[in-house]
């Protein structure tokens, strides 16, 4: 990737960022509903290997069957069959699980009345005992935790009374009741733990992904203001400012057509102020383009410059860059013409290749200043100037003395 490739990713991505809490709030629950999903299809695939282990030991048991048999295959396996369907397709899956949870107790009651008079031998499970624990994992999927806890300990013991009740309560079905009941509390406890362990991490995951989106969100706005404040400020001191001081300091007819073309500039900036895309894009753009920018706004000033160049052929760099460059440099001219008269006025634009660098330099042979002396409330120099060119990665130099000032800037691509 190239160097603004790179940075209209970054950009793309910075524009992503959501500015209000409404926007981080929708971004909340990322990875919780991916875990939501993760556990509905792995609760499908564990729920389809019990409910055909059930189901085919329902269908082979054909002399333990009784007319009950059918009805109940029927009420257990087709809610099963649908809560299987909605967790691969992942709707509804939530409501047909915790469906599939009441039918299920509900058949475990009726159980007793189901077989009673059928055969049974106490090694031999029924079953209706193979889907013991696809009831507990489904209010996993259905319930609170509250009421996973309920049905994982509920349902293995109301298996065991049921158990017994079928079996007249004989001596000999004790010890494999007590077993399949503590085999079904062990093995439903571990499916709420689990269930609990990863919704827990997957909303902490999400906490602390909202605050740091919260964060981002809050870094941008203060950026946007920071940036808009500095935009604005620049904007009056450039234009408004300006145009002001040359309005009261015109007394001769150059003097007025400069203020009257820098009054025009400071209206036509404020009128676009609010729908300005600020510096421009990051699209690359000829060198050429900087001479132009700045030509046209000394000619704006009422000045006829005509800008030196130098080797910019074939040469092209971000389009902010080349924006921050002229409108430096244009300031560096509006303060040569206020301060220094215009009094031998020079601008020249030079590139280089390889890296690539642009340099542009703008001198008068005025009476000079004192640059450390400017006061900080002064913003032609600092926020128009260096600050402008710094916030493209280039930097600005200004000296001068009784010989006159050369402000110089310069950018280098250092990707």
């Amino acid at each position: 990737m190239t160097a603004d490739s790179d940075r209209a990713a970054i950009d793309a991505a910075w524009r992503r960022v959501p500015r209000s809490p409404e926007s981080v709030a929708r971004v909340g629950a990322f990875t919780r509903t991916r875990v939501e999903r993760i556990l509905s299809l792995v609760i499908a695939v564990g729920c389809a290997v019990l409910g055909v282990q059930g189901l085919i030991t329902s269908l082979n048991t054909t002399a333990e069957r009784s007319e009950w048999h059918p009805a109940m295959e029927l009420i257990v396996f087709l809610p099963l069959g649908l809560m299987l369907m909605a967790c691969v397709v992942g709707r509804f899956q939530r409501a047909l699980a915790a469906i599939f949870v009441v039918i299920y107790t509900a058949a475990l009651v009726i159980w007793p009345v189901a077989a009673a008079g059928v055969p049974s031998e106490p090694e031999v499970e029924p079953w209706i005992f193979f889907l013991l624990n696809v009831a507990t994992v489904a209010a996993v999927l259905a319930f609170p935790l509250v009421w996973q806890i309920v049905c994982a300990v509920v349902i293995p013991v109301l298996w065991g009374v049921v158990r017994l009740i079928q079996a007249g309560f004989d001596p000999r079905y004790a010890i494999p009741v007590v077993l399949d009941v503590s085999f079904a509390l062990i093995l439903g406890g571990i499916l709420v733990a689990l269930g609990w362990m990863l919704r827990s991490v997957a909303t902490n995951v999400d906490t602390a992904r909202a605050k740091a989106v919260s964060s981002y969100a809050a870094a941008a706005a203060a950026e946007a203001t920071e940036q808009e404040r500095v935009a604005v400020g620049a904007l009056m001191h450039d234009s408004v400012l300006a145009a002001l001081i040359a309005v009261e300091r015109a007394h001769t007819d150059r003097e007025r057509t400069l203020a009257v073309g820098m009054a025009r500039e400071a209206l036509t900036r404020l009128a676009n102020a609010e729908s300005d895309a600020g510096m421009g894009s990051e699209a690359p753009v000829d060198a050429e383009t900087i001479a132009h920018e700045i030509e046209v706004s000394a000619a704006e000033t009422g000045s006829g410059l005509r800008v030196e160049r130098s080797q910019l052929d074939g040469v092209r760099l971000p389009g902010v860059v080349a924006r921050a460059l002229a409108l430096a440099a244009t300031q560096a001219i509006t303060n040569a013409v206020q301060h220094a008269d215009g009094a031998g006025l020079r601008v020249a634009v030079h590139c280089e290749r390889e890296p690539v660098r642009v340099t542009v330099r703008v001198s008068d042979s005025g009476a000079g200043f004192d640059p450390d002396a400017v006061p900080a409330d002064r913003l032609g120099i600092r926020a128009s100037i260096h600050a402008r060119v710094a916030a493209v990665g280039g930097r600005a130099r200004i000296s001068s003395g009784s010989g006159g000032t050369r402000v110089t800037m310069e950018w280098a691509d250092t990707a």
